[in-house]
């Protein structure tokens, strides 16, 4: 939901439910990445209210667009490290070093029972 000013679309905020710091972090820091923001940040208006509010100031664009804009970059972001991370487990899975932790039950059972 948003909440701001018929005639001020430069400044608004915007009320996300069933979230939390997680998101509402994340989001603010990527708007304060974003030259077109004069102001973000966000709250939580109660700790058992599962919602927060994320203010943003621009400099003249509609703040809804810029924040569309700045989750937009927040999802390439997230699928920029899981696809790294991916890759990374991948790469370890391959190497030789998952081998030479002989980490196979089997064999430490064995050994157990020697």
């Amino acid at each position: 939901m948003e909440h701001g000013s018929f005639t001020d679309n430069s400044a608004a905020t915007f009320s996300l439910t069933e979230e939390d710091h997680t998101l509402a972090n994340a989001v603010r820091f990527t708007l304060n990445q974003d030259p077109r923001v004069t102001f973000s940040g966000y709250s939580i208006p109660h700790p058992s209210d599962a919602r927060v509010n994320i203010r943003v100031q621009t400099t003249g664009d509609p703040a809804r667009e810029v924040l569309k804009d700045a989750c937009q970059d927040l999802m390439l972001t997230c699928r920029h490290v899981r696809s790294t991370f991916d890759k990374a487990v991948e790469d370890f899975k391959a190497s030789n070093a998952v081998k030479a932790m002989n980490i196979d039950s089997q064999d430490s059972d064995s050994e157990e029972s020697e």
